[in-house]
């Protein structure tokens, strides 16, 4: 679906779009979509489709089963890659914009006992390329208190990999339920969906002084109450928060004045992005 970023109707893109459809991404260059599906999570058929901004020409760009079960997703446009978590292969992957040189960022844990366990189950990404970093959430179980977000290099470490890289830090845990992610990263703030408690927060990027991830008190929420918190899209250049929820499209500014909605009884929505015009 699309909306113009200031509201009114919501419009039909991309009817049939795939089994699970989750994760969204734009491409205002080449005027493509992006979007993830997540299969059947049992089956490990993940998949990545693309179309036109009209919704023509769906394509397949990453094939069942290249991946588990593809959630929240990020086009980077300086090195032209798709970044996204992979909730129940429990990684963190990327592959060029036409699905080629799939790699896996981070493994996070390995096996289906691991797999049960969903503080290893990676949703949400954002990436920095100016700083050099990938960053991702992993849930938890619902409203459990064992999210967090943690990020590592986009240059592997020498000598290292997947399973073995030492780079990865933590920077917030015991979130409730945290889901999606967006990054101002001149301004080190992240911003992300909890489903756990309904919330749309944001924190700076460091710990405050003194405060490590388990510690750190310094969330905002900038609007509660958003039932099954999903996606998220920060507009820096409007000074705007998009986010998603069962039956609504929201708007808050950053710093959580004007809070907004824009659709309702919209059913369940997942994935959310947007651009501005060229």
């Amino acid at each position: 679906m699309s909306l113009a970023a200031e509201g009114g109707l919501p419009q039909l893109v991309v009817e049939g779009a795939g089994e699970g459809p989750d994760g969204i991404a734009v491409d205002a260059e080449t005027e493509h979509l992006y979007w993830t599906n997540m299969g059947v999570p049992a089956e490990d058929d993940g998949f990545i489709l693309r179309s036109e901004f009209d919704g023509s020409d769906v394509t397949t760009v990453v094939e069942p089963g290249e991946t588990f079960t593809p959630k929240q997703l990020k086009l980077e446009a300086e090195t032209q890659k798709l970044y996204w978590g992979d909730r129940e292969g429990m990684r963190v992957m990327r592959s060029n914009l036409d699905g080629s040189e799939i790699e896996v960022l981070v493994t996070i844990a390995e096996g289906d006992a691991a797999r049960e366990d969903r503080a290893n189950h990676a949703v949400g990404v954002a990436v920095d390329p100016t700083l050099g970093y990938v960053y991702w959430i992993q849930k938890g179980p619902p409203n459990g208190g064992e999210g967090s977000i943690r990020r590592a290099g986009l240059v592997m470490p020498s000598g290292e990999n997947d399973r073995t890289r030492t780079d990865i830090e933590i920077l917030y845990a015991g979130l409730p339920e945290p889901i999606d992610l967006d990054l101002d990263a001149e301004a080190g703030m992240m911003y992300w969906t909890d489903r756990g408690d309904a919330t749309i927060n944001r924190a700076s990027i460091e710990s405050p002084g003194g405060a490590t991830a388990n510690t750190r008190q310094d969330r905002e929420i900038l609007v509660d109450g958003v039932d099954v918190a999903i996606g998220i899209w920060v507009d820096l250049a409007a000074g705007h928060v998009y986010y998603t929820g069962t039956d609504v499209v929201g708007r808050v500014d950053l710093d959580g004045d004007n809070n907004t909605v824009l659709v309702r009884n919209a059913g369940v929505l997942t994935g959310i992005t947007g651009m501005r015009e060229r």
